[in-house]
């Protein structure tokens, strides 16, 4: 090739860079005009209002509704434990503020939504890689929503947790508006990056430790996730296991965890193998290969959470060896809280939602995240039930390390909606200044209220005998 013409494809390539950057720019800025317009059909300040509709529906009816399908000696538990506090009951009223949310002004701008997004549904875990990252963790309700509902829910339920640990009204303000404030930042972030880089973002947790107060995470917790770091694991069996005999059981611990007696826990084992064998196939396969080097030996019946209790959840007991068990969570899923007002699900098995919506929104899922379908007719998914899990104790957090925590969970949220949303379009509408971060804030504070009402109404409820309630678990 002559020294002219290599110039000339040089100067060629050096122009086609230049004519796909320009294109490049301008396709942003006119992603970024498109979120910008937005703010004249809803005002960012809009974001700030929560008055209760004339039309509101009882929310006591809502609850009622959403335990029809639950097993029914399992619904007092669930009310009893949502009647510890309001913020138990804010855990246990996903449907309710679902509900509320729907007559709030949105964007238009959707995403692969939590559903049920609060500050205890994020925590610590491992990756199938062993890395450890800070991310969502709950997706029960997951489904393509507007972003705001996410939002607004995750800032309400710190305004819910400060009053719970008796902060000053501005300090649990505070801490929804650091909530707001961090996702904004944070989208404004992935809004820059290359779709790939938005994409393999991870949370991990020696960033999340470096900028932590130490009370985020209490002595035990911080030295279990050290020794994960560190790639030292607990051999042998979990404490839920032992041996009876020649036989490796998962042991009972009643009224929480037991061997199927129940008509309707039964409901959960109908069939077991052949569930299993459906939910085999909706792994990868490779990872069916080693599922297969395991043989299914012992189930339980398990109850779960505040928002759970009453769906049929299990755990599941596999042996590769006799010293080499793992115990998987198979968990019923069902209709989304947010279908009615988000629309339904394109998947027709609810288990099949949860685990396309888990895998769109968290950095790393599990290993074993699958899903099936009972005979009874029921869907469920299935996951570890323990790798690694840590939780944050947010009931002994003062006001600086709730903060601090409550950035990092509107960073997490930031990432995991830019993953399946438009960051571009979402950070224009929220701009660079704190007027959306303000109209959050002030949204939490006046759905708190909400909700300590409808907690007022719910305790009534259960002393009228409208509600069961079992006090005691």
């Amino acid at each position: 090739m002559s020294t002219t013409t290599t110039e000339q494809v040089k100067k060629d390539y050096q122009a086609e860079k230049r004519e796909l950057a320009e294109a490049s720019r301008q396709i942003d800025e006119e992603i970024a005009s498109k979120g910008k317009a937005l703010r004249k059909q809803t005002p960012r300040s809009v974001h700030g209002e929560w008055t209760a509709p004339r039309e509101r529906r009882d929310p006591i009816d809502i609850l009622i509704e959403s335990s029809a399908d639950r097993v029914p000696h399992l619904v007092p538990i669930r009310n009893g434990r949502m009647l510890q506090s309001a913020f138990a009951f804010y855990r246990g009223a996903a449907a309710i503020m679902a509900a509320d949310l729907a007559h709030t002004q949105v964007t238009g701008l959707r995403v692969q939504a939590c559903g049920d997004c609060h500050l205890l549904n994020f925590g610590v875990f491992a990756t199938p890689e062993r890395r450890l990252i800070f991310d969502v963790n709950d997706f029960d309700e997951t489904l393509p929503a507007p972003w705001e509902w996410d939002v607004k829910r995750l800032a309400t339920s710190f305004v819910i947790a400060g009053r719970h640990n008796a902060f000053k009204a501005s300090q649990s303000r505070g801490a929804a508006l650091a909530c707001a404030r961090s996702y904004r930042k944070q989208m404004a972030r992935f809004a820059g990056m290359p779709a790939l880089d938005v994409w393999y973002e991870r949370i991990d947790v020696e960033q999340m430790l470096e900028r932590s107060p130490e009370r985020t995470f209490n002595r035990r917790d911080r030295e279990e996730i050290r020794r994960a770091e560190q790639g030292i694991s607990e051999h042998g069996f979990p404490k839920l296991v032992g041996r009876e005999g020649e036989k490796i059981v998962i042991h009972d611990e009643p009224p929480l965890i037991y061997h199927p007696q129940h008509a309707e826990a039964l409901e959960l084992v109908d069939h077991l193998r052949t569930a299993f064998h459906h939910y085999r196939e909706s792994l990868a396969d490779e990872r069916g290969v080693l599922l297969d080097r395991y043989t299914l030996t012992d189930h339980v019946v398990k109850v779960v959470g505040v928002g759970s209790v009453g769906t049929r959840c299990g755990i599941l007991l596999l042996m590769a060896g006799p010293n080499d068990p793992l115990l998987l969570q198979i968990k019923e899923a069902r209709q989304s809280v947010l279908e009615p007002y988000a629309g339904k699900s394109q998947y027709e098995e609810p288990g099949e939602r949860v685990v396309i919506g888990q895998r769109l929104m968290q950095a790393a899922s599990d290993l074993f995240l699958g899903w099936t379908r009972g005979d009874a007719g029921r869907s469920f998914y299935v996951r570890q039930l323990r790798d690694v899990k840590v939780k944050p104790l947010v009931e002994v957090y003062d006001p600086p390390t709730m903060a601090s925590y409550a950035e990092s969970c509107g960073w997490a949220l930031a990432r995991a909606h830019a993953r399946s949303g438009d960051p571009k379009q979402i950070a224009a509408y929220l701009g660079s200044g704190d007027r959306c971060d303000e109209a959050l804030a002030d949204f939490a504070v006046s759905y708190a209220d909400q909700n300590d009402r409808d907690f007022e109404a719910f305790v009534t409820a259960v002393r009228q005998g409208r509600l069961p309630a079992d006090l005691e678990r």
